[in-house]
């Protein structure tokens, strides 16, 4: 490293080791440093690599375009590891920036979309936001499975397109790829689940759903796709990272999601519908524009005598939602059909709905009652429900099952498919050292009428639903940014000096250092340096001919000639 190249890593060392650790950890996980940091001391050595050709090309090409354009005319551009103190690219980085010639980003806004084309933008965001809630409520009860890759695995994708949710594998990736941009999916080891947001987001409405949809997705747009609060032009994001040669096809995805979002609309190039403008611009969703487009919902069903529910065109979310964890839906299009069963009613009892409950909200949506067969079969699993109860004996860490027929419970004791639990009677009532809601959802799966009861005997509502938190747990950087601090000494000066000593013997360099005389002058040697310990320099003396020992102490400086 040459002295202009080290007085630039100097410079980033007492940065970062001047840093908060919000910012370092901002820093390390942008440059992806956590898997090349375990030989580094202290923050030198973090310098150093940062500073490293290929790792400046790395850090230039994840800059946006006008951060390119700023960096290479020489406008002031304020980094942790790029510039120098006057805001200006650092020697190693305007090396790597050299034939660069970007322009900075256009003020320029995109054409209004036609009528059509504005219906047709509309009508893709309802059929993406419909196909999205009903992949959402699907990965609530059983994640999606994905590859070592990250993506979709096609078992998902055909079986969403078997079951109607999509009409082409390639659809049911984009919808999950965009799910996963916004945040109301998450990939989890193998499988992509449902966030928080992603659970709260399926019982809006349906402008709701599109309004949140649109704000996350602007919320997840990179930066060098911002303005302010909104975003650019979309017809210029292809030009938004000049310096990295993947960037064109992750511009195309973004556009893919903005497309299917309904923010952006047909044309060459792209148009722009009058809903999306107020999001662009950092304003807030126009839900009443985009709804003047959106088919119209219903809030009532049919219910029949061959228990069957058919929606008469798309039902509000609010009560599909809801009529979905007491029924299967069998077809959707602008007509939807709901099948009651057994087993559905038997999952929303254990849920935390009641006989009562689902009665009140079947007579309130239905335009012909209730059936008498539906009727029936509600109170009729009603009444069953609850007949075995699982509970947890603290005292003994094991679970106990129990119900008011002994038969049952001695049909329990015997079934196959409950084997693994290894249910042993312990006089009227089964003992198992299985997990509480391991037994319940094994005696659900199997169909017998069991609800979990706390230690007073009340029911405990449980939902097969399965959320994950918003966020992932980022990559844990305090361990490296405590051992730089400890390996960093607090006179950076000595700290540096040390670092070139050590630099200089392992080359075999030969060095011009200043030193210190004990009657208060300063003297200048030429030495070959050969080894440094004990707080000594040793070297020959080239021009005197014999071997010197040197305290570093009284060492000013060193340089490479």
């Amino acid at each position: 490293m040459n002295a202009e190249d080290g007085a630039a890593a100097r410079l980033i060392a007492e940065r970062l080791r001047a840093a908060d650790d919000r910012e370092l950890e901002a820093l390390f996980a942008e440059r992806h440093v956590l898997a090349a940091s375990g030989a580094w001391r202290d923050f030198f050595d973090a310098a150093e690599w940062l500073l490293l050709p290929e790792h400046v090309t790395d850090a230039l090409s994840v800059l946006p375009r006008d951060a390119v354009w700023r960096l290479a005319s020489g406008e002031p551009l304020t980094t942790l590891a790029l510039t120098d103190e006057a805001g200006l690219a650092l020697r190693p980085v305007a090396r790597a920036l050299a034939g660069a010639n970007p322009t900075p980003t256009p003020d320029q806004e995109p054409p209004a979309a036609t009528g059509a084309a504005a219906e047709h933008a509309a009508e893709r965001a309802f059929t993406t936001i419909t196909a999205l809630a009903d992949i959402l409520l699907r990965a609530l009860g059983a994640p999606l499975a994905r590859v070592g890759t990250g993506a979709l695995s096609a078992t998902e994708r055909r079986r969403l397109v078997d079951e109607q949710i999509v009409s082409a594998p390639g659809e049911a990736d984009a919808l999950v790829r965009l799910a996963g941009a916004t945040g109301l999916l998450r990939g989890h080891e193998r499988v992509f689940g449902v966030t928080a947001a992603g659970a709260a987001w399926i019982e809006h409405s349906t402008p709701e759903r599109w309004a949140t949809l649109a704000a996350r997705l602007r919320d997840a747009l990179p930066d060098g796709l911002r303005r302010g609060e909104g975003w650019i032009d979309p017809a210029l994001w292809s030009d938004a990272y000049p310096l990295d040669e993947a960037w064109p096809d992750k511009a195309r995805g973004w556009l893919e999601f903005a497309r299917l979002v309904g923010v952006v609309a047909d044309g060459d190039p792209p148009t722009e519908p009058a809903w999306a403008a107020p999001l662009r611009r950092g304003g807030a969703a126009d839900t009443a524009a985009l709804a003047e487009f959106l088919p119209h919902e219903v809030d009532r069903v049919y219910l029949q005598n061959d228990l069957t529910a058919i929606s008469p065109g798309p039902l509000a979310p609010a009560l599909d939602v809801r009529l979905r964890r007491m029924a299967l839906r069998e077809s959707h299009a602008q007509a939807s059909s709901y099948r009651f069963s057994e087993p559905t009613l038997t999952e929303a009892l254990g849920a935390g709905e009641t006989a009562a409950s689902m009665r009140a909200f079947l007579e309130e949506i239905s335009l012909t009652g209730v059936p008498q067969p539906l009727a029936y079969l509600l109170d009729r699993i009603a009444d069953r429900h609850g007949l075995v109860r699982v509970s947890s004996d603290a005292e003994r860490g094991h679970t106990v099952v129990t119900s008011t027929d002994p038969d049952l419970l001695r049909t329990l004791g015997v079934d196959q498919s409950l084997q693994s639990l290894g249910l042993v009677h312990e006089g009227e009532r089964l003992r198992t050292a299985a997990a509480a809601d391991t037994v319940f959802w094994a005696l659900a799966d199997a169909r017998y009428p069991a609800v979990r009861v706390d230690a007073a005997g009340d029911p405990l509502p449980r939902d097969r639903r399965r959320v994950l938190p918003d966020r992932a747990r980022p990559a844990d950087a305090a361990a490296l940014i405590e051992r730089l601090r400890e390996g960093h000494a607090a006179d950076g000066d000595t700290a540096w000096l040390e670092r070139e000593l050590e630099a200089a013997v392992k080359d075999r360099a030969t060095l011009a250092v200043e030193v210190n005389m004990p009657d208060g002058s300063v003297r200048e040697m030429r030495l070959d340096a050969t080894g440094l310990g004990g707080g000594r320099l040793r070297g020959r003396d080239g021009g005197a001919d014999v071997e010197r020992t040197l305290p570093v102490s009284l060492i000013r400086s060193a340089r490479r000639v």
